[in-house]
């Protein structure tokens, strides 16, 4: 298997970044979290103060919160899913 690579950019483990999705009432910060392209991204949840804690080990990048009009696909995908599952209970 070869290696690809999207024309134009480059991609770099060493760099990490985080987008904040919400800040939720119970203290918890709900963010995305990327190695190397920040279009590739995993959700995760955790309290504010370890949140603070994860972006310094990580040294991350923090990215511009996603904004409606720029299509936040992953945030409609993953309230699509949980709609389809509560509709299914």
């Amino acid at each position: 298997m070869g290696r690809q690579e999207r024309q134009g950019s480059t991609f770099d483990a060493g760099r990490r970044y985080v987008r904040i999705c919400r800040r939720r009432p119970d203290g918890f910060i709900e963010f995305e979290f990327s190695i190397g392209d920040p279009e590739l991204a995993v959700e995760l949840m955790l309290p504010e103060s370890a949140f603070h804690e994860f972006c310094l080990a990580n040294e991350v990048i923090v990215l511009d919160p996603a904004t409606s009009d720029q299509g936040d696909w992953v945030s409609r995908l993953n309230d699509a899913s949980r709609q389809g599952f509560e509709d299914a209970v």
